[in-house]
């Protein structure tokens, strides 16, 4: 039980990391325009078709958040735990307006009602 609740702090620390890197404009910019969003595997998504310069940024902060997963990940859990745990704080993190995904795979935006999250999240 305490290793869980460990990791469960750890998960919610670990969030503000990939955060830090997204300070990015350009990901801002994306991220209102409703280009990418949250998914619950922990990882960014890209919602619809993509630029090329869209597919690299994602791709960069997606290597970033896997880094700071795998870190985190070091003290007893596997990296997809982690980052699942992550997507779920992520997912309830977002602001109304922004893109998530759902868990069963569908693109929605979020309004002023919690998102739609796995149940398996806490």
């Amino acid at each position: 039980m305490r290793k869980t609740i460990a990791f469960l702090t750890i998960a919610g620390l670990a969030a503000a990391t990939p955060a830090l890197a997204q300070r990015d404009p350009a990901y801002a910019a994306a991220r209102a325009a409703g280009q990418v969003g949250e998914q619950p595997d922990g990882y960014l998504g890209i919602v619809g078709a993509p630029s090329d310069a869209l597919r690299r940024m994602v791709a960069d902060i997606n290597l970033q958040r896997k880094s700071a997963y795998a870190e985190s990940a070091k003290d007893g859990s596997t990296v997809e735990q982690f980052a699942f745990v992550s997507g779920c704080n992520l997912i309830a993190k977002t602001a109304p307006g922004e893109k998530y995904r759902t868990p069963g795979g569908e693109w929605k935006t979020r309004t002023a009602a919690p998102p739609e999250r796995d149940p398996r999240c806490l």
